[in-house]
């Protein structure tokens, strides 16, 4: 059975620009990398678990942050390794530099017997879009360009995102 996760975006408008906040995996991996690496905050659903519930939870535990309401739907998205990842948008301002992430544990260096702890995100940023598509995982980046095409005519003159899931 294919994985799946669920996974929220959270934006902003910031002089008539919008932005996207994506998260940086944390661990001694992804510590020099950057370009295509970042992710929406995002998680696998347990059994029985409710898509849009398991996105805040996901996203909570990923940066500190509750969500709220009201949240649109983007879509789905299959990454490169099978997982089907669908994802939520919805609109609020946090101050990135006190995001907090859950922990995970590992064996580092390899092959020491060393387990050590670190944050499972290591650190949460907004980015414009032209930016964040450089960023983000290449198989999430049509969740962004979604959100772009569904705020546009907001960015133009204002309006509201209409809310259809």
């Amino acid at each position: 059975m294919q994985k799946r996760s669920a996974g929220l975006v959270m934006y902003r408008i910031m002089n008539g620009e919008l932005e996207v906040l994506l998260a940086h995996p944390g661990g001694p991996r992804w510590k020099n990398k950057d370009i295509g690496v970042w992710s929406i905050p995002k998680g696998e659903l347990k059994p029985g678990e409710d898509q849009l519930l398991t996105a805040i939870r996901e996203f909570t535990e990923e940066t500190g942050f509750m969500p709220s309401e009201p949240y649109v739907y983007l879509g789905s998205i299959v990454q490169k390794s099978g997982k089907i990842v669908d994802a939520w948008a919805f609109e609020g301002n946090i101050d990135t530099s006190k995001s907090v992430s859950n922990t995970f544990k590992m064996e580092w260096p390899p092959h020491s017997g060393i387990r050590q702890e670190f944050p499972e995100i290591d650190r949460v940023e907004f980015f414009p879009v032209k930016e964040a598509l450089l960023k983000i995982n290449p198989a999430q980046a049509p969740l962004i360009l979604e959100l772009e095409k569904l705020l546009s005519d907001r960015l133009k003159n204002g309006s509201s995102i209409k809310k259809d899931n």
